[in-house]
């Protein structure tokens, strides 16, 4: 599918489905075990318009039907849920915003536990706010930004807070920051017996909630964060150079990556090939410096058209990349984390002519480093790819289901060609289900500690998916 905008791409991610459902869901009620209802949760059944409403997600290409959705209300509510499931013997899928890219916050025949509804954002005070998961992007930037102050999300408006911070998360802040989940300070967790923990006995356990991904230890319900003073502004300039060939696109990336290797840490960049048409975006939070010109200066040299924005304000300036939220047949995964142009080098040629050839199928690749590599994050999570400041995604969408089978035996080729080259890691949060791997690839070598965190926190196995950390 050929996209009009390229601010409107599935930039940094894409857009979920955010559920409001009235009053009339409680005809459809499916009562516990015990034969007595809620007011923490709410159980939704096959064969209803509200259960089909909380079963899909934005991706059409995922269908699930799990047997009961849990719709929570509070942390009571989601113990609850879970001493049903665990009294019917049923996994247990968690869903806050409904973005996972393999639609891990679903399942067949088990129990998906919604957290929706659970979206307050709290003060603790002026730098410190409590967050629950169901919260969306836009709504916490709507309630911290008026107030001057900022977390390092992502860009895309409906995306949960509680699976981005889960699983690292990154946005076009996150090199002056860190990652979202560098400034998580304390989560409050139902784990697999439906006992309500705190992080603040365990140390352990907030590092694992640092990267560690969702659907895993326990079902988050509270997540408290550090904020930051946000930047005044923000300015975007883009680049675009139309109808290249393997040989010019693979030129101007590799440009791209010597330019960006010492750009500023105020600034995001991202490379990417769709169609046969090569866009960089970057932005730059901070004041207009001889680096930032140098850098605009140098990729307007390989580049055919250049525009920019003027520096507008934060808030103004993240709705522009919220995007939109109609739901898609689309494929969208980690395609390899890069230290720099030669971990790629000797095979992209081979990727580029793919993606030349396939309407619909983008290559991008985007800035880390920064503050992502300070050290004192890095001890204190269990994010496991900080030696690498860029991160790529392979993204192909299309318009009708029968496209489906071609589409994604192109993706997959593409997948192999990275794999068969020795790519070794990947993000966690923008999964591919045939990553036969995924343990080593998202977690490196804190897999083991993670393993010993699930058998303490979920020694049952009860939440679980296709690639949920298994017990150690």
């Amino acid at each position: 599918m050929q996209r009009k905008h390229f601010l409107k791409l599935a930039l940094l991610g894409n857009i979920g489905l955010l559920l409001k459902p009235g009053n009339s869901f409680a005809k459809n009620l499916l009562l516990p075990a015990s034969g007595h209802s809620s007011d923490n949760v709410l159980y939704y059944k096959k064969g209803t318009p509200e259960y089909e409403q909380l079963r899909k997600g934005f991706n059409k290409r995922i269908d699930k039907y799990p047997q009961v959705i849990a719709l929570c209300k509070n942390t009571a509510g989601v113990a609850e849920a879970m001493q049903y499931a665990r009294q019917n013997n049923l996994p247990v899928a968690v869903k806050s915003g409904g973005h996972c890219m393999e639609g891990f916050s679903c399942n067949n025949n088990g129990m998906v536990i919604n957290l929706s509804q659970m979206k307050a954002v709290n003060w603790v005070d002026k730098e410190t706010i409590s967050v629950q998961p169901g919260c969306t992007l836009s709504e916490l930037y709507d309630n911290i930004l008026p107030k001057g102050r900022i977390l390092p999300g992502g860009s895309c408006a409906s995306v949960g807070i509680g699976g981005l911070v889960l699983g690292g998360g990154y946005g076009l802040l996150a090199r002056k920051f860190g990652l979202t989940c560098d400034s998580l300070l304390e989560v409050t967790m139902v784990d697999g017996n439906g006992k309500v923990i705190n992080s603040a006995s365990d140390k352990e356990l907030l590092w694992a909630c640092k990267g560690g991904g969702n659907g895993n230890f326990g079902v988050v319900t509270e997540l408290k964060f550090k904020t930051y003073k946000a930047p005044a502004t923000l300015q975007s300039f883009r680049f675009k150079t139309y109808k290249v060939n393997i040989a010019k696109a693979k030129a101007i990336f590799e440009k791209w990556f010597s330019v960006t290797a010492a750009l500023p840490v105020d600034c995001f960049s991202a490379c990417l090939l769709n169609g046969k048409t090569i866009y960089i975006l970057l932005t730059n939070a901070g004041k207009h410096s001889a680096a930032v010109q140098k850098v605009i200066n140098e990729l307007s040299a390989v580049s055919g058209k250049n525009t920019k924005t003027k520096p507008q304000p934060l808030a103004t300036a993240l709705k522009v990349f919220y995007g939109q939220k109609e739901p898609l047949y689309f494929k969208n995964a980690s395609a390899g984390l890069y230290k720099n142009f030669a971990d790629i080098e000797n095979y992209i040629d081979k990727v580029l002519d793919t993606v030349l050839a396939t309407p619909g199928m983008i290559y991008q690749v985007n800035t880390l480093g920064g503050n992502i590599q300070n050290a004192a994050f890095e001890s204190g999570a269990a994010f496991a790819h900080r030696a690498f400041p860029y991160f790529s995604e392979l993204q192909t969408y299309w318009q009708t289901e029968k496209q489906s089978a071609r589409l994604l035996k192109q993706f997959e080729q593409v997948q192999e060609i990275f794999t068969g080259n020795g790519i070794h890691a990947q993000y966690r949060n923008y999964p591919d289900i045939n990553f036969k791997n995924w343990d080593a690839l998202y977690y490196g070598s804190n897999y083991n500690r993670l393993q010993k965190i699930k058998s303490k926190y979920d020694p049952d196995n009860i939440i679980r998916h296709e690639q949920s950390i298994q017990n150690g």
